[in-house]
């Protein structure tokens, strides 16, 4: 499996950076009283950071593996209660 990574793409990164950063402000102007500007900065920001991950086409990074073939031996069964 070497050379195949589940990263996705810096630009990808960037789009979900810049949304948790979002987030965080938004978090902390409602944390301080709450500070409405400071949390309408934040969702702001969010909106940038979608606006963002639409233009870098985010979705496109989705990495499909091939199914897990699994024989009958190797499947646990399934047990209820204890």
């Amino acid at each position: 499996m070497a050379g195949k990574g589940h990263g996705g793409r810096p630009s990808s990164w960037l789009a979900v950076i810049v949304i948790l950063a979002g987030f965080t402000v938004s978090g902390v102007g409602l944390t301080m009283g709450p500070q409405w500007l400071v949390v309408w900065v934040g969702a702001g920001v969010i909106a940038v950071g979608g606006v963002i991950a639409m233009v870098v086409d985010i979705f496109s990074d989705v990495v499909l593996d091939t199914p897990r073939q699994m024989s009958a031996e190797q499947r646990e069964p399934v047990t209820s209660g204890n």
